[in-house]
C-alpha cells in the first residue's frame, strides 16, 4: 500500500499555498494525487443569527453573500491554477489520474470546512491541514474534525517553508493504542522514508517497548533506530519529543493524537495539545 490521495482544504486565509507546499513535498515521494478542496459558506450562514430581518432584506443579503462567495471562490481557484502551472503539476478532473507523477484536482463544496473535511476525508489516504492559529481562532475545528471524524492520517503543516518531507521521520512511541494506530496507518510513509527513529521514554515501563515496535516495523520492511528520553510532566514530554525529533534530523514527527479525552486535553493540557500549540515541525497525527 502507498499514499495515493492527499486531501488539501484551502480557503482565503493566506495559508493555502503553505499547506499545498507541504502536501506536494510528501506527494512527490509517492506520486500521489492532491485533492484540493474549497468550502464556501452557505449564504444563510453569513446572515446574523437570531436578528429579525425583513424577508426582502434577507433575500438581498443572501444574494450579496452568494455573489461575494462566487468572487472569493474564483480568486482561490485562480491561485490554485497558477500554483499548478508554476510547478508543472497536471490538473485532472476525474479519476483515473497519472500514477507515475504528482497530479491535482480542484473540488468545491458548500458548508463549514470542518464538517465537510470530516466526511470527505474518509476516502483519502491522508489529510493536510494548516496548523491552527489560536490568535485568530482559525483552523482548530478543521484539525479536530480531520483527526476525530475521518479515521485517516493527518499532516499538520506549520507556517514555514518546507524542503523534503517524509525523508527522515521521527515516531513518538509510548506503547499506547493511539501510537500503535499511528504506526500502522503511517506504514506507507515509513516505507518510503530514508530513515526512521523511534522516540521513547527511558524511565517508565511501556506496555509495548520501543524494541518490540522496532521489530514490528522491520517485519514490514522499515529499517529504524531507537532513541530514549527522560519523562516528567506531559508538557515536558511533548517538548522533549519535539527537541528529540529535531536532534535526530527528522523533517516530521509521527504521533498518536488525543490519548486522553479531547476536552480534558483542551482544558488541562496534554502532549497532543502542547505539540499543536508549539511545534514548528510538520506533524503526522493519527487518532
Amino acid at each position: 500500500m502507498t499514499v495515493r490521495t492527499i486531501l488539501v482544504p484551502v480557503r482565503g486565509d493566506g495559508k493555502g499555498e503553505g499547506v499545498l507546499d507541504h502536501a506536494l513535498s510528501l506527494a512527490k515521494r509517492h506520486n500521489a494525487h492532491l485533492e484540493v478542496l474549497h468550502c464556501r459558506a452557505k449564504p444563510e450562514d453569513m446572515i446574523p443569527y437570531g436578528v429579525p430581518i425583513p424577508a426582502s432584506l434577507r433575500k438581498s443579503l443572501t444574494s450579496s453573500a452568494s455573489a461575494l462567495a462566487d468572487e472569493a471562490e474564483a480568486q482561490i481557484r485562480k491561485l490554485f491554477d497558477d500554483y499548478c502551472a508554476k510547478r508543472g503539476i497536471p490538473e485532472v478532473d476525474t479519476f483515473p489520474w497519472p500514477m507515475d507523477q504528482v497530479s491535482a484536482s480542484w473540488h468545491e463544496a458548500t458548508g463549514k470546512q470542518a464538517n465537510v473535511i470530516g466526511v470527505r476525508g474518509r476516502l483519502v489516504d491522508l489529510i493536510a491541514v494548516a496548523k491552527p492559529d489560536r490568535d485568530q481562532n482559525l483552523g482548530l475545528n478543521t484539525l479536530q474534525a480531520a483527526l476525530l471524524e475521518s479515521g485517516k492520517l493527518v499532516l499538520m503543516c506549520p507556517p514555514k517553508s518546507v524542503g523534503e518531507l517524509g525523508a527522515k521521520v521521527a515516531v513518538a512511541w509510548n506503547g499506547s493504542g493511539e501510537a500503535a494506530k499511528a504506526l500502522t496507518a503511517a506504514l506507507p510513509v515509513l516505507r518510503k522514508a530514508d530513515s526512521v527513529v523511534l522516540l521513547a521514554s527511558a524511565d517508565s515501563k511501556l506496555p509495548v517497548s520501543a524494541e518490540e515496535a522496532k521489530i514490528y516495523l522491520e517485519i514490514h520492511g522499515v529499517t529504524c533506530t531507537t532513541q530514549s528520553f527522560k519523562r516528567t510532566s506531559s508538557s515536558v514530554v511533548a517538548q522533549v519529543l519535539l527537541e528529540g525529533a529535531k536532534k535526530a534530523g527528522a523533517d516530521c514527527l509521527l504521533m498518536g493524537a488525543y490519548g486522553q479525552s479531547r476536552q480534558r486535553e483542551l482544558i488541562m493540557g496534554g502532549v497532543t495539545q502542547y505539540v499543536v500549540d508549539h511545534t514548528d515541525l510538520p506533524i503526522l497525527f493519527m487518532h
